[in-house]
């Protein structure tokens, strides 16, 4: 098996390809909005907090 045969995946190249690409994109999505959404939290909780002690 030649490198050029296991990137064109016996002619599928584009769907495995693709897949991989989506498959990636979902998984750094879901990992960048869940940083995002617990920093965006804890600054609220902070803001809160901040305010019931005056």
């Amino acid at each position: 098996m030649s490198l050029n045969n296991f990137f064109s995946m016996g002619g599928y190249a584009a769907y495995v390809w693709s897949a991989y690409g989506i498959s990636f994109i979902v998984l750094f999505l879901n990992i960048f909005l869940a940083v995002r959404n617990e920093r965006k939290t804890i600054d609220e909780l902070k803001k809160r907090l901040g305010s019931n002690n005056k």
